[in-house]
């Protein structure tokens, strides 16, 4: 049986691999491994039961999921506040704000309604790491806390979580989005009420699709994986710009008033050059992934900025920007991470700032874009070739070399095996796309030559 956590938590088809028995194990778990500190009693020492905060997205089976973890968690002694519906940079947030010992997300992010997920999170609302993600697994299989009477927790509904998170959300910004008409997409998630609320408090008036979940059609041809409708509704009406987050709101991407898409990338390079003008980009360094594009680095050399690269995955850019005490980092995909405001990707608070420079500047929203050359980027799957000789095959760093001196200094090439299939991912950037294309081809044909099973 393979590692039960992957990337970002425990995911599976909602009442099949994700069944309610193990919502409720893996929460009675956690309170074994996180819920620390007890005393004799079951109580820690400074007088207070251990306490948990549970939130989800509106996909149908967060429902018996997220009341399957807060009995696990209640019966091994944890009051548990119930947040309902809210994103999960939300439940990451409260966990730190009101403090709570532990935090559990129920959602799966981009994926359709059938799935779902669980999300931990520790004191101070930062995600597990894999050291004490094995720990909980490892307690599945051992004794579980059942305290009795007057020590078994208790679980009241968290009333004023989003205002909580609206409040510092608002108290973030640098400046209102008076006179700003913005389009938000959210994706019929768990950004739905929070996020059309907070940028309209912030000045912007509001245009909201995609936010009408019914427990079905989270990210459903909507959302920041889908942004056609985005695009098109940002042109009808005539829009400054267009947010879209996905189900659970821990991604941005925008889209300027032409209905071009603004990427994850292309963000960051907003906020960091921003950030830096204003002297609160720690240290003038922004953390990116390796899948970053070439152009990203480009304009940030310009600007005097110096890029730190990470593996992909949110994750790892969180632990760069964590091991350094940097302030800014993120993924092309829209995870965008800063730490002066929260410990996780957040998508409105992304956006909310995205939007601040639009305002504050006065320019649109492609003009501060353009700072940034986005290279064409070519990505193959190589499949049915194995993976573990990538790194010390002589005939496909050969074939790398030859490809990188061809394209000079403007093209890069990326070669990376995939973590969970047969799979190796041969990545191009190019002047042109044509050129990348081509490039990306005849590399693929190496590795399925050399490396094929």
């Amino acid at each position: 049986m393979g590692r039960l956590f992957g990337t970002d938590g425990v995911r599976g088809l909602a009442n099949s691999g994700l069944t309610v028995e193990l919502a409720l194990s893996l929460a009675q778990a956690a309170a074994v491994v996180l819920g620390k500190g007890r005393v004799a009693d079951g109580r820690r020492a400074s007088g207070r039961r251990p306490v948990a905060v549970v939130a989800r997205d509106p996909r149908v089976s967060g429902e018996f999921l997220s009341a399957a973890v807060m009995a696990g968690l209640a019966s091994s002694g944890m009051d548990v506040f119930d947040a309902g519906v809210l994103p999960t940079p939300a439940l990451a947030f409260l966990v730190a704000d009101l403090p709570a010992d532990v935090g559990v997300m129920i959602s799966a992010s981009h994926n359709p309604a059938p799935d779902n997920g669980i999300k931990l999170f520790a004191q101070g609302g930062t995600k597990l790491p894999d050291e004490v993600e094995d720990r909980i697994e490892a307690a599945l299989d051992a004794p579980k806390l059942a305290p009795t009477g007057v020590e078994v927790g208790r679980i009241r509904r968290f009333a004023d979580a989003e205002d909580r998170y609206l409040f510092h959300l608002l108290a973030s910004l640098p400046n209102r989005l008076d006179g700003l008409h913005i389009v938000i997409d959210c994706a019929n998630g768990a950004a739905s009420g929070v996020s059309p609320r907070a940028f309209a408090d912030a000045g912007a008036r509001v245009t909201a699709i995609g936010a009408e979940p019914d427990g079905l059609n989270i990210n459903d041809g909507v959302g920041s994986t889908h942004l056609d409708p985005l695009r098109a509704a940002v042109v009808e009406h005539g829009a400054d710009l267009g947010i879209a987050h996905d189900g659970d709101a821990d991604r941005c991407l925008a889209v300027d008033a032409q209905g071009n898409v603004v990427d994850g990338d292309q963000i960051m390079a907003i906020l960091a050059i921003a950030r830096a003008e204003r002297g609160a980009l720690k240290d003038r360094t922004l953390v990116a992934t390796v899948m970053s594009n070439l152009g990203l680095g480009k304009a940030m050399a310009e600007h005097g900025i110096q890029v730190e690269y990470t593996a992909v995955g949110d994750r790892y850019v969180l632990e760069a920007l964590n091991a350094k005490g940097l302030s800014l980092g993120g993924e092309q995909s829209g995870h965008v991470i800063m730490t002066d405001y929260a410990t996780t990707g957040d998508g409105i608070l992304t956006g909310l700032h995205l939007a601040a420079e639009v305002a504050r500047t006065g320019k649109p929203l492609a003009e501060l874009a353009s700072v940034m050359t986005v290279y064409p980027q070519v990505l193959l799957n190589v499949r049915d070739v194995d993976r573990a000789r990538l790194g010390g095959d002589e005939g496909v760093a050969a074939a790398v070399r030859a490809e990188e001196e061809r394209l000079g200094d403007t093209g890069r090439i990326l070669l990376r095996p995939s973590g969970t299939e047969s799979v190796v991912r041969v990545m191009v950037e190019a002047r042109s796309e044509d050129e990348a294309r081509e490039a990306a081809e005849r590399l693929a044909g190496v590795v399925k030559e050399r490396l094929g099973t």
